[in-house]
């Protein structure tokens, strides 16, 4: 089996790429390396994997030093001719598109890349799996999707309608194209909605890395809405043993090979009781700053991962103490 995996240089798609490539199955990572945040931690995630990104070129094919059956290429989904090249090169059996413009409250900020990343970069994607034969494109949605509805758990029955932000209307926009082409073209599809995934080397603008660097550090943590917030907090390994599940499974058929499943915990949690765990692990008292909701946000995210239960017998199970004991430990280690 040869993999693509984009967004390798990230979070999620770091350790993805890493799960096959201690498998021996043949990956391809593709990454921009965009600096939305700070580009030592990609760099960090490449030497684990085997890369000096710093020194890849746009376009250039290398060879991981750790791993034979690991290479890289850096380009950008939203060029076509690069995308559609690799496609036709390398015969993908498997993509798995991880890569994203991610980030809800950076979307009020800049919300063309949004557009570029999630909606172009993601066409071209399915516009490769039509002209090429893929036998499955798993691809990551998200959460935020369910945006303010108000009956929880979550379930992928839901309505989906009413996004909070436009990251959310990109990744909801994401299922429906994905769909389409299902229909369509018979590409087989799966998207996962991942809720608040967290974990070592995880993204600095995610609300873990935030408070335990800020407890760490002395500083303010700003909870928004006063604190009157839950989150089903996931931890990376349920998420990257979820997402192999479904990728390792036979793939989608029917008249519409699509599907689409929640992956979470299943366990919201209040933030102010996250932080106090927190304390607990660190040893140290959080200093708190209670601020209005922010534009964007939602209150709860919340799980029903029935279906994934059903169908594949797995259901994210890691508590959130044992996960930010070792989100904890490997920050005292960078």
């Amino acid at each position: 089996m040869k993999i693509l995996i984009t967004g390798s240089a990230g979070f999620i798609g770091h350790y993805a790429a890493m799960h096959y490539a201690l498998q021996g199955t043949e990956v391809v990572g593709l990454d921009n390396l965009n600096d939305y945040y700070d580009v030592n931690l990609k760099s960090h995630r490449g030497f684990i994997s085997g890369f000096n990104f710093q020194e890849t070129e746009p376009g250039q094919i290398v060879k991981s030093i750790k791993y034979d059956n690991y290479r890289f290429i850096r380009g950008d989904l939203t060029d076509k001719n690069l995308v559609d090249n690799l496609f036709d090169n390398e015969k993908f059996d498997i993509v798995c598109n991880l890569a994203a413009q991610a980030g809800v409250r950076y979307s009020i900020e800049n919300p063309y890349s949004y557009i570029n990343s999630n909606i172009i970069g993601f066409m071209n994607i399915l516009e490769a799996c039509r002209h090429n034969t893929v036998k499955h494109l798993v691809y990551a949605s998200s959460s935020s999707v369910y945006g303010m509805n108000s009956k929880v758990p979550f379930s992928e029955d839901d309505k989906c309608d009413s996004p909070a932000s436009l990251y959310a209307a990109t990744k909801k926009a994401d299922e429906l194209m994905a769909h389409a082409y299902s229909s369509l073209y018979k590409i087989p599809s799966t998207g996962l909605r991942f809720f608040t995934v967290y974990g070592p080397l995880g993204r600095p603008d995610m609300a873990p890395d935030i408070f335990i660097k800020a407890i760490i550090e002395g500083r303010p943590i700003r909870l928004f809405n006063h604190g009157n917030m839950f989150r089903d907090f996931t931890y990376i390994d349920d998420i990257i043993q979820g997402l192999s599940t479904v990728i390792d499974s036979p793939s989608p058929s029917g008249t519409i090979p699509y599907k689409l499943f929640n992956i979470g915990n299943s366990t919201p949690v209040p933030l102010l009781e996250f932080i106090k765990t927190i304390e607990e692990v660190t040893g140290k008292k959080a200093i708190i700053q209670m601020e209005e909701m922010q534009p964007g946000d939602v209150i709860m995210t919340y799980a029903d991962t029935t279906k994934l239960q059903k169908e594949f017998g797995y259901k994210p199970q890691t508590p959130v103490r044992k996960g930010i004991e070792a989100l904890y430990k490997s920050m005292l280690n960078l």
